[in-house]
């Protein structure tokens, strides 16, 4: 016969056992069960739903327990310790949210598979944005290599969706210190993509669309103003014609100088495009800045003295289709060729004349242009010969060329680079 208290140790060990099943799951019972065998499967609950299923090998997979449809259910989660506890209850607070929503987890789960395998890479997704907004724009070379120089390496295989904020923001960060400009057109183009992609379907989100160079970056922007004084341009007259350049690139130089267009325009023009019958230069659309939202054509007046250089160009070009072209192929002047100009005309002053001049670029005679302009026309004219905008409603109503008045301002400014030094060829 069994004592009333052997009875009530055992009924207190029976209650003790009970109590201990139903106790939340603790991260320090998986370690001390995992792989730990058994001799059937056992189930522990833990809260809203989820459990854990312990095989007799001690592999424990977390699932969760629902009802759908009156049917009691249940869809695994995931394997400790692939899986945390942490991550399990938030994976099962989120299909039970799906649940609410009348979704079935295990469709839930099907779903997200089927996504993960068809999830494409950042790699992927930039060359479908690049085929479909870059190429056809005819822009990207730097953009393209930019991205395949910094981006595309670290995280070119990775699933665009898995890219985190703070993983972009790290990599930013680190190309802030040392290359500004390169991370704020990785910045500006990436948000682009990801934005694209999102309205497209391919990935949820645009981690970067509150992301700002200045404010997350510290990267402040300062527009550069340096251009040519009227000394500086009798130097540059001087060692033009001084130093050994390129007769091509010397007078690439030049008509930059002169019409203080955008180098691009000029190294990609064709010779089609200077009537000199008519003395006019057409830059179509696909050529100059605005063009692509205009889908209007720069026309720009050549004068006597203008045309004697283009007709130099073309003599010099041979057989080419372009003004500037490639030596020895049809193909236009490469973006690069002209960046050794100011470099030669620098080293020839430094050899020759003694003179430290100050670091200069060719976009830099854009500015030297307009700066000049601003002297010898109205504003607005000025603006139409570099191809910018007019402002506001200006544009849109006045769809003058004021070519006569363009002219006359490109004769002035011949003439006072004479005065520097300028000789057109005869």
């Amino acid at each position: 016969m069994y004592t009333i208290a052997y009875i009530n140790q055992r009924f207190l060990s029976y209650l003790d056992l009970l109590k201990l099943c139903h106790m939340a799951i603790t991260d320090t019972w998986l370690k001390a069960n995992s792989g730990k065998a058994r001799s059937t499967v056992e189930e522990k609950t833990d809260r809203d739903g989820l459990s854990c299923r312990i095989s007799p090998k001690g592999k424990i997979v977390f699932q969760l327990r629902y009802r759908h449809d009156r049917k009691q259910c249940r869809v695994d989660i995931g394997a400790y310790p692939l899986t945390s506890l942490k991550q399990a209850r938030e994976e099962a607070l989120r299909l039970k949210t799906e649940l609410e929503k009348g979704h079935d987890p295990r469709v839930v789960k099907k779903i997200d598979k089927v996504k993960n395998i068809e999830a494409l890479s950042l790699g992927a997704i930039f060359d479908k944005w690049f085929a479909s907004q870059c190429c056809k724009k005819k822009i990207g070379k730097e953009i393209r290599r930019s991205f395949e120089i910094y981006v595309l390496p670290k995280f070119g295989f990775m699933p665009a969706d898995k890219l985190s904020a703070d993983n972009w923001m790290s990599l930013l960060e680190g190309l802030t210190k040392t290359k500004p400009a390169i991370a704020t057109r990785i910045l500006v183009n990436t948000k682009q993509m990801l934005g694209w992609a999102v309205r497209r379907k391919l990935i949820e989100h645009n981690q970067l669309s509150d992301i700002e160079a200045k404010r997350d970056l510290n990267i402040v922007s300062i527009p550069k103003s340096r251009y040519l004084s009227h000394t500086e341009i009798a130097l540059l007259m001087e060692a033009l014609y001084g130093s050994r350049i390129a007769e091509k690139n010397k007078l690439f130089a030049l008509l930059c100088l002169i019409y203080g267009c955008r180098n691009g325009e000029l190294r990609v023009s064709k010779r089609s495009h200077f009537d000199l019958d008519k003395m006019l230069w057409t830059v179509p659309p696909e050529n100059h800045k605005i063009g692509m939202s205009t889908g209007k054509p720069l026309i720009r007046p050549i004068t006597g003295e203008i045309k004697v250089l283009i007709e130099r160009c073309i003599l010099l070009g041979g057989d080419s289709e372009y003004l500037f072209n490639n030596i020895g192929t049809n193909e236009p002047m490469g973006k690069n060729s002209p960046l050794p100009i100011p470099y030669g005309v620098m080293q020839w002053l430094r050899k020759n004349k003694g003179v430290e001049m100050e670091h200069w670029s060719i976009h830099d005679l854009r500015k030297t242009a307009r700066t000049n302009f601003s002297t010898l026309t109205q504003p607005h004219i000025a603006e139409i010969m570099l191809g910018h905008k007019l402002p506001g409603q200006w544009q849109v109503y006045d769809q003058h060329l004021y070519l006569d008045e363009q002219a006359e301002c490109l004769v002035k400014w011949v003439e006072r680079l004479r005065g520097f030094g300028l000789l057109i060829v005869d």
